[in-house]
């Protein structure tokens, strides 16, 4: 027996790196050879075209195309990249230096990028983006499934809501909100639309207990494709009543889409939709002002503490300074203490005062079972109904339907 017979037979290269110099990406090379073995190599970006030709090239299941700011100006090249291996269903995950553009990342992610990690690459990430990317496609939903079909004949009042500081309800406002608004008439139930912006850390999916779709990323990375129809197909219904948005399953830069991008899809929901409310990111972006100026009214909530004060201050200058509609904003106290509290109340002058602010809304604290409630994945109006958190946000959805109904009829 020949010694050339006990040589075992070559692992099949199921995988490439493509980068200009892969000893740029040390951490990508230790991650590839974890997750991939010997089953991997490396091409230079001249190189990926010529061997994506190649009879080779059809083993291959995925890139990982790694790429720092000084890669910028061959973007052009990297592009052609992406398309000639989406053409032979090639996954793509592109790896992504710290002082890369937001427009190039968008660019390769448009052309057919699958997924993206940031690099130096956070522990486990390669791995999990590996594991996503090929994994089989979500199997469509079965014919019996009810799918809220579009209609194109609305014209929706667009409801953001953004926290003047962390951890004042913001969320619990947006959700709850939407789904009182959904429940505002028995008769004739308002088609409510919830969207969460917070790309990096919304919530309203856990608040609702619903599962983040990729569906929703590769939407927002083509806004010029989308249409009534694709838009509907992304969202996911609640007791068949509410429709969300739900943010991507991944971290993405919030700054990803454009302030184009953010009114097409406003503009989308708005026409399919009676409201749409909207769940704000943390921070001010650039296409914050398009969300404003879409709005019919903007919730900001805040507390009794200086931080809201602050922030609140800053937001006013900010807006006022740019021309922008800062009357738009409706301020809501969260936590407001109780009607018997006379220092409170007091306290609550004094800073409405001193912002020169008029605070319209004051939420009770619902205390602790609030929380709890959220992690069960239930609306304030299913899980505690009688908490008196539950019971303002009621009201209020109330008279926004109630004045949305009757501006209808005096223009009817």
């Amino acid at each position: 027996m020949s010694s050339a017979m006990l040589q075992p037979d070559p692992q099949p290269i199921t995988a490439c790196t493509v980068s200009r110099d892969v000893q740029n990406f040390d951490l990508l090379i230790e991650d590839m050879e974890s997750c991939m073995g010997e089953s991997w190599g490396d091409l230079g970006f001249e190189d990926a075209l010529a061997f994506l030709e190649q009879p080779e090239a059809d083993e291959l299941e995925f890139l990982a195309i790694a790429l720092d700011e000084e890669d910028e100006g061959d973007i052009g090249l990297i592009v052609d990249i992406v398309r000639a291996a989406k053409t032979r269903s090639i996954r793509i995950i592109i790896i992504i230096g710290e002082e890369v553009s937001p427009a190039s990342l968008h660019m390769l992610l448009r052309e057919g990028g699958d997924e993206f990690v940031p690099y130096p690459l956070p522990e486990g990430e390669l791995a999990q983006a590996i594991e996503r990317v090929l994994a089989p496609p979500e199997p469509p939903a079965p014919e019996n499934t009810p799918v809220l079909k579009a209609t194109d004949d609305r014209s929706g009042v667009v409801i953001p809501i953004q926290g003047m500081a962390g951890g004042t309800g913001a969320t619990t406002l947006a959700v709850n909100l939407a789904w009182e608004l959904a429940n505002a008439d028995k008769n004739k139930p308002p088609r409510v639309c919830l969207i969460d912006l917070d790309f990096q850390f919304g919530s309203t999916s856990t608040f609702l207990d619903l599962p983040r779709r990729e569906s929703v990323f590769e939407l927002l990375q083509d806004t010029e494709a989308m249409d009534s129809e694709s838009f509907m197909q992304a969202l996911l219904g609640f007791e068949e009543k509410l429709h969300v948005l739900t943010a991507p399953t991944d971290l993405i830069p919030l700054d990803l889409v454009t302030s184009e991008d953010i009114n097409r899809l406003i503009e989308t929901a708005r026409v399919n939709f009676d409201y749409v409310v909207i769940d704000m990111p943390k921070t001010f972006v650039e296409w914050t002002e398009t969300v404003l100026n879409a709005a019919h009214v903007f919730f900001a909530t805040l507390e009794l503490d200086m931080r809201s004060a602050q922030n609140t201050l800053r937001v006013k200058r900010a807006l006022q300074a740019e021309q922008l509609p800062f009357e738009k904003l409706r301020f809501v106290l969260n936590r407001a203490p109780k009607f018997t509290d006379l220092n409170g109340k007091s306290r609550i002058k004094r800073l409405s005062e001193s912002l020169g602010i008029s605070i319209e809304v004051r939420l009770p604290d619902g205390g602790r079972p609030v929380a709890q409630n959220a992690d069960h994945g239930v609306p304030l109006a299913e899980g505690l109904a009688k908490n008196p958190l539950r019971k303002e946000i009621l009201k209020l959805a109330t008279s926004v339907h109630e004045h949305n109904v009757s501006e209808d009829a005096a223009t009817a």
